[in-house]
Order: C-alpha cells, then sequence, then structure tokens
C-alpha cells in the first residue's frame, strides 16, 4: 500500500525575517493608505495581507486547509447575511477551493499518493465532473454562461472529496474533524434556539420584507427559522446529518460520559430541526435509523426500536393544537400536503421533456442562472424543487442515472468497508457516514439536498471519510503483531479501497 503519511514540514527559520519584513511593509502601506485615502481603500493592503498568510498556512499547514474549509462553508452563508456589501462574497469560497486545489497539486509533485484516484467513489466523480464538463457543448443548452457560473459550483466542489482524501491522514486528525464539526453544529443549534425564543436580530431580518420569502417562510403565524444558513432547509438537512453522525457515533466504543454527550447533541439537534418547519427533513432520521437496524442487527438495537417504534407512531397520529407538531405529522401524510401534490404535478409535466432529451437542455438552465441568462427558455420557467429532478431537466436522464450512481457507489462502498473493518471506532465512524449518505439520497428528491452550502462540501466529506475508514483499518491490521497477521492471511481480502 501507498505511504498514506503526508510529508512533515519543518519551518525554515531564515524565511522568518524575510516574512516579517513583508508584513511590516504592508502593514506600513495599509496605515499610509488609510491615514491619505480613507477606510475604504486601506482596507485593501489589509484584506491583501491576510490572504497572503492564509495561501501561505493552506499550503504549509494542510490540517489548517481542511479546518479553514469546514469552517468557512459552515460561516459563508452568515457572513453574507451579515454584512452589506456589493461585493460576491460567495466567491471567497470558490477562491479557498482555488488555493486548495493548487496546493494539493503542489504537495503531489513532492509526495505522489495516488491512492485517492483509485476507489469506486473516485471513479464515479471524475465521470460526474466529466460529463459536466462536456455540458458546454449541449447544443440544446440555452447559455453558455449560465453552464459558466454553474460548473463553478458542481465541479470545483466536488474536487474537495480528493482534498479531504489527501490532507486527513491520521484517525487523530479524524476525531478532530468529527468534534469540529459537532462544535459548529451546536453552535447553529444554538442560534436557532435564539430565534426561537428571543427573535431575529435586525440584519437577519432583510429577506423578511420580500412577498415571495414570507409566503415561503411565514407559516400558521410563526417564522420558519434557519439559523445561520440561506434557508430553513438548509438548517433542517444540516440538523439532520448531525443527529445521525451522532447516533451512528453511538455504536463507537466510547466512554459512557461521552455517550451521554453524543445523546443530548442528538437531541438538541432533533429539536432545533422542527424549528424549521421542513417536512422532508423530519422523514430522514427515522428513515436513517432503519437503515441502522438493518446494518447493526442484534437484540439489544430490536428491543430499543420496539418502544421507540410505538412512540413514534403515537407521535405522529395524537390529535394536537401544537402548529410544529401538526407540520411533522403531515410529513408522513404526503397526500395531504399541497405543495407536496403541486410538486408531484410539475414533474409530471416535465417529464416529455426529459424523455426527450438524454442530455437535458443544459446545466445551469433551470433556477436562478437559467432565469438570469435564459429567462425564456422552458427550464427557467420551470420551478426543479428536487435534486433529482433539476439533475434530470439540466443534464438528462444520462445525468440522472450518474448521479444516482453517485449515491449507489457510494452506500455501496460504505457498507462494504463497514462490514470488512475491525475496528470498532472506525466501524462507527463509517457507519455514520453511510447513514448520512442514505439521508441525502432521500433527501435530495424532495428538496436539493447538497447544493447549498455546507452541506455540498460536508457531502464530499462524507465520501472521503467513508473511503479513509477503511483505509485507517488496513494500516491499523497491517501494524498488529505476527500472530495476528497469520490469520489475517486466511481471510479472504474483499476490500473495496
Amino acid at each position: 500500500m501507498e505511504n498514506l503519511e503526508l510529508q512533515s514540514e519543518g519551518y525554515d527559520k531564515s524565511k522568518l525575517p524575510v516574512a516579517l519584513i513583508i508584513m511590516i511593509l504592508l502593514s506600513i502601506i495599509s496605515a499610509f493608505v488609510f491615514t491619505n485615502y480613507g477606510f475604504k481603500y486601506g482596507l485593501l493592503p489589509l484584506v491583501f495581507s491576510f490572504v497572503i498568510v492564509f495561501i501561505y498556512l493552506v499550503i504549509k499547514e494542510p490540517k489548517f486547509a481542511v479546518l479553514a474549509l469546514m469552517f468557512g462553508s459552515y460561516f459563508i452563508i452568515f457572513l453574507i447575511t451579515l454584512v452589506t456589501t456589493t461585493f460576491p462574497l460567495g466567491t471567497l469560497m470558490d477562491g479557498m477551493l482555488v488555493v486548495l486545489t493548487l496546493a494539493f497539486f503542489i504537495k503531489q509533485k513532492y509526495n505522489r499518493n495516488y491512492w485517492i484516484f483509485k476507489n469506486p467513489i473516485s471513479y464515479i466523480l471524475v465521470i460526474w465532473i466529466g460529463y459536466n464538463l462536456l455540458q458546454v457543448f449541449n447544443p440544446v443548452a440555452a447559455s453558455k454562461l449560465a453552464w459558466l457560473y454553474t460548473i463553478r459550483s458542481v465541479a470545483l466542489v466536488m474536487l474537495s472529496y480528493y482534498i479531504f482524501t489527501y490532507y486527513i491522514d491520521s484517525v487523530k486528525f479524524l476525531r478532530t474533524i468529527i468534534i469540529f464539526w459537532l462544535s459548529l453544529s451546536v453552535f447553529a443549534a444554538l442560534w436557532a434556539i435564539k430565534q426561537e425564543y428571543f427573535g431575529f436580530f435586525a440584519f437577519e431580518q432583510k429577506n423578511q420584507y420580500d412577498q415571495l420569502y414570507i409566503n415561503l417562510n411565514f407559516i400558521d403565524g410563526r417564522w420558519r427559522k434557519n439559523a445561520i444558513f440561506s434557508d430553513p432547509v438548509s438548517f433542517s438537512y444540516n440538523m439532520a446529518a448531525s443527529a445521525l453522525l451522532c447516533i451512528g457515533l453511538l455504536t463507537g466504543p466510547y466512554k459512557t460520559k461521552w455517550k451521554f454527550a453524543l445523546v443530548a447533541m442528538a437531541v438538541l439537534f432533533l429539536t432545533v430541526m422542527t424549528y424549521s418547519g421542513t417536512r422532508s427533513a423530519y422523514i430522514l432520521v427515522p428513515a436513517a435509523f432503519l437503515m441502522l437496524v438493518v446494518l447493526k442487527l442484534n437484540k439489544y438495537l430490536i428491543a430499543a426500536t420496539i418502544p421507540l417504534s410505538i412512540v413514534f407512531l403515537i407521535l405522529i397520529n395524537a390529535p394536537t393544537s401544537n402548529s410544529t407538531l401538526a407540520r411533522f405529522q403531515t410529513a408522513f401524510r404526503p397526500n395531504d400536503d399541497a405543495s407536496y401534490n403541486v410538486r408531484k404535478l410539475n414533474q409530471k409535466k416535465v417529464q416529455p421533456f426529459i424523455q426527450t432529451h438524454p442530455f437535458g437542455g443544459g446545466l445551469g438552465g433551470s433556477g436562478v442562472w437559467g432565469t438570469r441568462f435564459a429567462p425564456n427558455s422552458f427550464l427557467a420557467q420551470f420551478p426543479p424543487d428536487s435534486g433529482y429532478v433539476r439533475v434530470a431537466m439540466e443534464l438528462g436522464w444520462v445525468g440522472l442515472l450518474l448521479i444516482c450512481s453517485i449515491m449507489f457507489t457510494s452506500l455501496y462502498v460504505g457498507i462494504i468497508n463497514f462490514f470488512t473493518i475491525k475496528d470498532p471506532e472506525l466501524r462507527a465512524i463509517c457507519l455514520s457516514m453511510i447513514l448520512i449518505v442514505f439521508a441525502f439520497s432521500l433527501a435530495n428528491y424532495p428538496q436539493e439536498a447538497i447544493v447549498q452550502y455546507p452541506l455540498s462540501i460536508y457531502f464530499y466529506l462524507v465520501l472521503a471519510i467513508i473511503t479513509l475508514t477503511k483505509i485507517f483499518d488496513d494500516k491499523i491490521q497491517d501494524s498488529l503483531p505476527n500472530i495476528v497477521q497469520e490469520k489475517k492471511k486466511k481471510i479472504i481480502d474483499c476490500r473495496v479501497v
């Protein structure tokens, strides 16, 4: 097996004075510009200084780069809401991904680890990226500009899978990532509680004067909560993913106090998820729990499932005057949901188009970019509502087959890895990732589950962890004493990666 450890890079102390001189010069320039040209222009050298430091840290400290990407994707929407500016702040994440990608290729030059490209998930992602790039030649595409604006959020974001797979180089760092993920989720959950019981800050109310926003998010006399995310759907899906992460980790070899902490966080995430009023999110955790029961079939889990099922059935059928609970109940009676029926009708209308356009109507042809660059096209007039339907419209049934293949391949690799991993902690982490992918594969039907930050990044983090848990386990097993190794040789090697 190829060497999985990144080369340790020491600091060249001779370069520190040079870096210090550069930073001092930039500080002097910034102070001069502030004094003579005001605040607006004075910020430029200051921002430039931070950019240089950030790029240096990304290249020299890959662990910082991974955590920065996770942090940035979690808070970029919050920053856009907080700051009033004409600068497209969303491009900050694009810039970060570009820097990380360049750093990745620089690292490959000195420490080639091509193993990250040699697994089923990597293969299907390369095919998907290539197919999206080829869409520029789609003869029925209404706009090339729509493709240009959309491809960066498809191909560039997908490259984060390779970044995570390459830079996460130890079980210890993997634990750090999971703790960091849960910490960010707790912050978002607490922010939602603040919104629920203490209201919104002024900067959060900017969109609440838009009639369309009101129609979508003011229901039964209360606002749907979105915490620090772009919309209630994104918030609820993030909380569902974090809850499933906790549930999967409960099967790991952790101390009782940590398991209590995981239970508390799971309850917190599931509670605040209901503040979003997103019915499609309510289905994800019960569905993923069924997957958990199938994968971990044992008498203790079955014993716990029976009372939980009874409580769940009572919850979805009990008469109530609570608007949140009533909305929760309608998630399990979709035929009584007007929005679900509208979606079904819209999907029926677009079926003939999908059937007659195997390569779709062009990447970016629907939604925001379609409305902006080709407002008179058929796709621009059609609300996608669903991740799968959007793919089918823009990329045809060929694209739909590919996106379904990504979900299937990820689940297949994850399940095979789960049953072959020996280390109990890595096994629990792999199980958590399987539950999240399974939930997203369902969530992508009623909504666009993996297109908004942070899930557009975290989805590929999940896929990377599925790959890495098996690799780390193989390293652990290879380091066992010779007696254990002799026993291992008798076992059929059914590793996927």
